[in-house]
């Protein structure tokens, strides 16, 4: 049975792969095509189960292969919201949010992306990173932060 192939890529997908020794396989073209348009923030198995809907045959195992992968090569990001799963996002590319950082609700679990960022908020940043770069002589690449509260329908249902 031959494959259903998703939408054709950008090129900077097909590129970066190739740049890095990689082929674009099917499943791997799903997955980015996936996080170019699902607005949430996936975990493995919420990706595996579209991906499959493709690519019948493809295991968990593939995914999680696949997900380790885009993540080494900086194509996607990994992040941890403490639920005890991983979820993933777009990096790179057309459909890559700006840098951007997540208020996490603790009653529902949304997550809300936060990247409107202001001078006040890019300052405090600077004076954060700095002194921690300079004090254990580290270049800083990347952060990441994210708030934890409780979203504004969790408090208007608790009234």
């Amino acid at each position: 049975m031959r494959r259903r192939r998703a939408m054709a890529p950008p090129c900077w997908w097909r590129s970066r792969l190739r740049e890095g020794g990689f082929r674009l396989t099917g499943p791997r073209e799903a997955i980015l095509q996936i996080l170019s348009k699902v607005p949430a923030h996936p975990s493995a198995e919420e990706i595996f189960f579209l991906v499959k809907q493709l690519y019948p045959q493809v295991g968990l195992a593939t995914v999680y292969r696949t997900l380790a992968l885009l993540v080494n090569m900086g194509l996607i990001h990994k992040l941890d919201f403490g639920e005890g799963k991983a979820r993933y996002e777009l990096v790179q590319g057309p459909a890559a949010k700006e840098h951007h950082h997540h208020l996490l609700c603790i009653r529902c679990g949304k997550v809300i992306d936060c990247g409107e960022f202001g001078e006040k908020e890019r300052e405090f940043l600077n004076k954060v990173e700095a002194p921690l770069s300079e004090k254990y002589n580290f270049q800083i690449t990347n952060h990441s932060i994210q708030f934890y509260g409780i979203c504004k329908e969790c408090r208007e249902k608790e009234g």
